[in-house]
């Protein structure tokens, strides 16, 4: 976790440096600045700072791990990784029905919104339980 701490510490140092040279920029081309766009660098800064603590107090807490280490060997990271999920359709008709009730919303048809909603439903059930049964149950 320690290198991560450092690749988002050193993001935000460069997006606490960025940020007010945009904003010098800006308000020397426009009258009053780009707001938008300063107040978006600003949470950003702000984000990767949080992530960054966060990082960096969890790696003082636990055992390093073998990327962590300078005397690792590349046999120390050997051994399972965790679960990767094989293929799915299901996030395919999760995002589908999911653009159905966004384009029934934006287009005032409530009854398309009803019908995307419904399939939605049974397309979010079907991906979150589709490793309680199938040729990939556990």
């Amino acid at each position: 976790m320690k290198s991560e701490a450092w690749i988002f510490g050193g993001c935000t140092i460069f997006l606490v440096l960025v940020t007010p040279a945009y904003w010098l920029v800006t308000s020397a081309s426009n009258n009053g600045g780009d707001w938008t766009g300063t107040s978006a660098l600003v949470m950003t800064t702000l984000l990767t700072l949080m992530v960054t603590i966060y990082l960096g107090f969890h790696a003082k807490k636990m055992d390093p791990r073998p990327e962590d280490r300078k005397d690792a060997e590349i046999a120390d990271g050997a051994g399972e990784l965790g679960f990767f999920p094989p293929y799915s359709w299901w996030p395919l008709w999760t995002a589908s029905t999911l653009g159905v009730i966004v384009f029934g919303v934006a287009m005032a048809a409530w009854w398309l919104f009803i019908i995307g909603a419904v399939l939605g439903a049974v397309a979010l059930c079907g991906f979150i339980y589709e490793y309680y049964r199938g040729e990939h149950a556990h």
